[in-house]
């Protein structure tokens, strides 16, 4: 992960601010950036999430284990909450058209979204958001587990948090104030 290639907790609301061209994916994709940006998730989490796994009352999401990650269960942001709740009762039914499925995000053609899609949908979407810096799933992931450690969060937290099997590759993310200047001499007065 280069250090340039990294978001600000800022620049991460950011991408929460896009406009949407159609107002059925408007909620779908601000629920899909939101767990991004907020619970970090990788687009194979973000796939695998049913109903099932949302509780809106206790404002948690449980998030299944993959051969990389471990499952665990994550606070959901109090506006994550009504956005979620107005997604499941309003859009997401729409989306489904006739299709029946208990996944969590729904394509526009009915179907429940795979990684793939995801991924697809991060780098089309936000494309031309930061000139000469690529926004994609991994680097909002990278950013969020970077800025937690940045503030000071507890590693075994953070690996937590991630869901990370070994504390190494929680470690992978964390930088030294001479990484951080380094970054951003190079970002703003690049040696080329």
């Amino acid at each position: 992960m280069q250090l340039q290639d990294l978001f600000s907790p800022e620049e991460l609301e950011q991408l929460l601010e896009r406009k949407e061209r159609y107002k059925t994916l408007f909620y779908r994709n601000r629920v899909l950036m939101g767990l991004l940006i907020y619970q970090g998730l990788k687009p194979q989490e973000m796939a695998l999430l049913s109903l099932e796994d949302i509780s809106l009352g206790a404002g948690t999401i449980y998030i299944k284990p993959t051969a990389t990650t471990n499952n665990r269960t994550l606070s959901l942001k109090p506006g994550q909450i009504l956005l979620i709740y107005s997604y499941l009762h309003s859009v997401r039914p729409q989306l489904l058209k006739s299709h029946d499925s208990d996944a969590l995000l729904i394509g526009h053609r009915g179907q429940p979204m795979s990684a793939d899609d995801i991924v697809k949908h991060v780098i089309r979407s936000y494309r031309n958001m930061y000139p000469g810096r690529e926004v994609t799933a991994q680097s909002i992931r990278g950013s969020v587990i970077a800025n937690l450690l940045v503030q000071g969060h507890d590693i075994s937290v953070v690996q937590r948090f991630a869901g990370h099997k070994y504390p190494s590759s929680t470690e992978r993310y964390k930088q030294s104030q001479v990484e951080v200047l380094k970054a951003a001499i190079e970002q703003y007065h690049p040696m080329k």
